[in-house]
């Protein structure tokens, strides 16, 4: 969701590009229904691994932002550039279970949470304010 949403709202400033350490090879359902009902294109959405980007001959990189509260313990790859990161932690979506209207307030709360977030990251004065307090602004972010 969150790769849909900053390309959406951030284009043409900014490129985003998801990826997990264990993807699932498929973009769940609940996640195509709720950019839709957003308005947020979901042409292209797919499921991909981290290593994709962990590699000399990607795209550079200038933000990491780990959304999954598990990935705030797993080891995440050296990224090419050594790109700005900051741990935005959402619940997983994908672990609720129950009936599909739970499931469906699951993923609308996770939606919520990341367009919240990439809003206060695009409003940013990215191009005028130190490494420093751009990195303490970014990490702030996560705690919104």
């Amino acid at each position: 969701m969150a790769e849909a949403i900053l390309n959406f709202k951030g284009k043409p400033r900014f490129t985003a590009y998801s990826a997990g350490s264990h993807p699932s090879g498929a973009v769940r359902p609940e996640v195509l229904r709720q950019l839709q009902a957003a308005r947020i294109p979901v042409q292209g959405l797919r499921s991909k691994s981290w290593d994709e980007f962990a590699k000399p001959d990607t795209p550079k990189i200038d933000f990491v932002f780990t959304v999954c509260d598990n990935a705030a313990k797993e080891v995440c790859p050296v990224w090419p550039g050594q790109p700005m990161t900051a741990h935005w932690g959402v619940p997983d979506p994908a672990a609720v279970h129950g009936s599909p209207q739970e499931v469906g307030r699951g993923f609308r709360e996770a939606f919520t949470i990341l367009d919240r977030r990439i809003s206060l990251f695009l409003s940013l004065p990215i191009a005028s304010i130190d490494k420093l307090a751009l990195k303490k602004e970014i990490d702030s972010i996560g705690r919104r």
